[in-house]
């Protein structure tokens, strides 16, 4: 998007009556839309490099935004943020909307991720404490091989006892993940009830 911003001034106007005798926002409102938009445009400077690159921004508030990633002086770095949201209050509604839209899609679908990940790592665990989580597993995915996974969760279960390095227990990890394809834990209710132990291995995820 190679449009460029239109800054936008807050005017005490804005809170009067227009020429046609409509009410229009008051200062508490339009203190509200700005906050929600400086808080938008802080959202886009924290956002992941990869995930910045798929908001839809104009050329100039993409300018802002990078520069503000940059700066690491603490005042530099707050009056760039306060420069970012004056250049979202530029933005029109359309284009407001499109980084919201985007920004929440983000925002999904790195949650779904998240949580996929920590159904893999409890239902790892149900694995290692259970041999029939093991039963119950394949019943929901037929297609998973029984005795690769016994073999992983034996050696496991070993390399525990001795104290060595998880090899197995992060083999394991990925197996699950293979197994179970795209299904996240809402699909695996019967896994969900037993109460997994705390998990400290967090290499995978």
């Amino acid at each position: 998007m190679k449009r460029k911003t239109r800054i936008q001034p807050m005017n005490d106007a804005a809170a009067q009556e227009d020429d046609n005798g409509y009410d229009r926002p008051s200062k508490s409102q339009l203190k509200r839309d700005m906050e929600a938009l400086q808080e938008l445009g802080v959202a886009l400077v924290e956002l992941p490099k990869d995930a910045l690159k798929r908001m839809p921004m104009t050329e100039d508030l993409s300018d802002a935004v990078h520069e503000a990633r940059r700066i690491t002086d603490h005042e530099g770095k707050r009056r760039q943020l306060q420069y970012v949201g004056r250049m979202m209050r530029g933005l029109t509604e359309a284009e407001t909307a499109a980084l919201r839209t985007a920004l929440d899609e983000y925002r999904g679908v790195n949650k779904a991720a998240t949580a996929r990940l920590h159904w893999v790592e409890r239902t790892r665990e149900k694995l290692l404490a259970n041999d029939e989580a093991l039963t119950e597993f394949i019943r929901q995915y037929p297609a998973a091989d029984p005795q690769e996974a016994r073999t992983l969760i034996r050696n496991a279960r070993r390399e525990a006892q001795q104290d060595r390095p998880p090899k197995y227990f992060r083999e394991l990890f990925q197996w699950i993940k293979t197994a179970s394809g795209s299904v996240d834990e809402s699909d695996d209710p019967d896994l969900e009830r037993q109460e997994p132990r705390e998990d400290t291995d967090h290499d995978e995820a």
